[in-house]
């Protein structure tokens, strides 16, 4: 079984930054890729971000130059660095990893743009 858990989301201005992390444990061999989706109220979820095992990173159009996801290999850890945020990214995250058999999701952390 695979647990994947995210943390570091909550309420911040528009114009200030969050970072949030995703770590997953448990019987991992291999992690194809780990990505960050977002859902806001109303809309369906969406792609923010993602990394595969082979270095390709995809991101957004609506979140380029402002969002960057890294990750940490050996703790099967991805992080995703928010900067500039706005409040239409005002959505709760969820964080998807790919093994070679199937995807696992995060239970998401709520992230609130507003003055």
């Amino acid at each position: 079984q695979v647990q994947v858990v995210e943390s570091g989301g909550g309420l911040v201005q528009p114009g200030g930054s969050l970072r949030l992390s995703c770590a997953a444990s448990g019987t991992i061999f291999s992690i194809n890729a780990m990505g960050w989706y977002r859902q806001a109220p109303g809309k369906q979820r969406e792609l923010v971000a993602a990394a595969t095992s082979g270095g390709s990173i995809s991101y957004a159009d609506s979140v380029k130059g402002r969002f960057t996801i890294s990750g940490d290999n050996a703790k099967n850890t991805v992080y995703l660095q928010m900067n500039s945020l706005k409040p239409e990214d005002t959505a709760v995250y969820y964080c998807k990893v790919r093994l070679v058999t199937s995807d696992y999701w995060g239970q998401g952390t709520q992230v609130t743009v507003s003055s």
